[in-house]
């Protein structure tokens, strides 16, 4: 018994000795970015016209993303789910957008509503013009962050338990009655954690939205470009704003795994 005790120590200590580095990458560049900040400066930067713009804007365009992809991503979910023999390679292209370089997804998009583009041109003669625009950051936002809350609803979906499907059928319940009252409420914490790692991902997209949308202040300037922009003319306003993003994400962890351990 003891020796057997002795063992599994010495497994779970050999394990997280091994884990340590990992760890320290994760913890210690957040801490180091929180260090070199102080309050002085988060209020200062806080306050200056042009954070709050590119604060605000990164806000509007969050919101409408998640908007967005929770009306029109969540039936997209459900069909994947239900009909996944039918519709494997649509599974394969929603992934694809999340790991894709962001230059690339940049380029991509582009292609397709550039000038250029196969739908530039016709919706140039519309008087529409998507690129260096707002919407442009609101496409590229939506282009890489959607695919994540759809990812997680799947996952969701596919984990309850095919019976509860027979039992309330048996029970008389119509099909949107099964989703209403049995699918959503236990796949409520899975879908959470998709919205909140698809704003995570909007508030923090750089690659595609600079190549696709620009930087152009109050218009398409967000938080990181506002970011990148500043890190080598006003490194302290850079460091600053970054805090203030870590910190709304940091929130919206919280907020997201508190919610989760309730509801389990």
């Amino acid at each position: 018994m003891a020796s057997d005790r002795w063992a599994h120590n010495a497994r779970r200590t050999i394990l997280a000795v091994l884990g340590v580095p990992l760890v320290a990458l994760f913890v210690l560049p957040v801490f180091g970015l929180l260090l070199r900040s102080t309050p002085q400066s988060l209020l200062a930067a806080a306050v200056s016209p042009a954070v709050t713009q590119a604060l605000g804007l990164t806000m509007v365009t969050t919101g409408a993303v998640v908007i967005i992809t929770i009306v029109a991503g969540t039936p997209l979910a459900i069909v994947l789910t239900t009909r996944a023999i039918r519709y494997p390679w649509v599974r394969t292209l929603i992934d694809i957008p999340a790991v894709l370089p962001p230059a690339v997804a940049g380029l991509a998009l582009l292609t397709v509503f550039g000038r250029m583009g196969w739908f530039g041109q016709i919706l140039a003669d519309q008087g529409l013009l998507i690129p260096f625009t707002t919407t442009a950051v609101v496409l590229a936002q939506l282009f890489v962050a959607a695919p994540l809350y759809i990812k997680a609803c799947m996952i969701a979906f596919e984990g309850l338990d095919p019976m509860l499907a027979d039992a309330a059928r048996i029970d008389g319940a119509t099909p949107w009655q099964y989703w209403r009252l049995v699918v959503f409420p236990l796949t409520s914490a899975g879908m959470q954690a998709g919205i909140a790692m698809t704003t995570a991902r909007a508030l923090g997209e750089f690659g595609a939205t600079a190549l696709f949308a620009g930087s152009m202040p109050g218009r398409t300037r967000t938080m990181a470009l506002a970011i990148y922009v500043s890190a080598e003319s006003d490194p302290a306003a850079a460091t600053a704003m970054s805090v203030i993003l870590l910190l709304m994400a940091i929130i919206l962890l919280i907020l997201t795994n508190t919610r989760t351990a309730t509801q389990q």
